[in-house]
């Protein structure tokens, strides 16, 4: 197992709006949408864990993401 360590933190958003915010919306337009536009956004840091190479790799994959992407195998194992 790699000896690097990894975190995933949850962050809440609340976001407040005229109308209700489309479902294709990215979290990239919403916030730029609540800096420059009509939504009042706030947030809260909620939890951070720190994770190992096995987590990493499970969490990676729950997200559609692939393990290789911080250069992990399947089994949370560095790439050589």
């Amino acid at each position: 197992m790699t000896e690097r360590k990894f975190y995933k933190t949850i962050i809440k958003v609340e976001v407040l709006s005229e109308e209700p915010i489309p479902d294709t919306l990215s979290l990239e337009e919403i916030a730029r949408e609540a800096v420059n536009g009509d939504y009042s956004f706030t947030y809260d840091r909620k939890h951070e864990q720190l994770l190992n190479g096995v987590e990493t790799a499970r969490e990676l994959q729950k997200q559609g993401s692939d393990p290789s992407f911080f250069n992990l195998t399947d089994d949370g194992e560095d790439v050589e």
